[in-house]
């Protein structure tokens, strides 16, 4: 075997193709981790949370305030009816 690589182009193709190899085996571990990795999920799926109640506590304040104004405007007439 060691014999057969006696030739510099031999020994340099055996030499690029385990140096391709390696390189391919540490980025595909890279890449492995890097997709497993879920460090931000967290963070985003709270940023996400406190936009939808942020929406929500939006439109619950303008119904809560539509109702308010309504239920003022009916006390007020009340209280006029009752005073004539």
């Amino acid at each position: 075997m060691a014999a057969s690589l006696a030739d510099p182009s031999l020994r340099l193709y055996a030499l690029t193709s385990s140096a391709w190899v390696a390189a391919r085996h540490r980025v595909g571990r890279r890449r492995a981790a890097w997709r497993d990795d879920d460090r931000g999920e967290g963070v985003i799926s709270a940023a996400i949370v406190v936009l939808i109640m942020a929406a929500i506590g939006a439109l619950m304040w303008t119904a809560f305030r539509g109702m308010w104004e309504d239920i003022e405007s009916d006390t007020n007439e009340r209280i006029s009816e009752v005073g004539n």
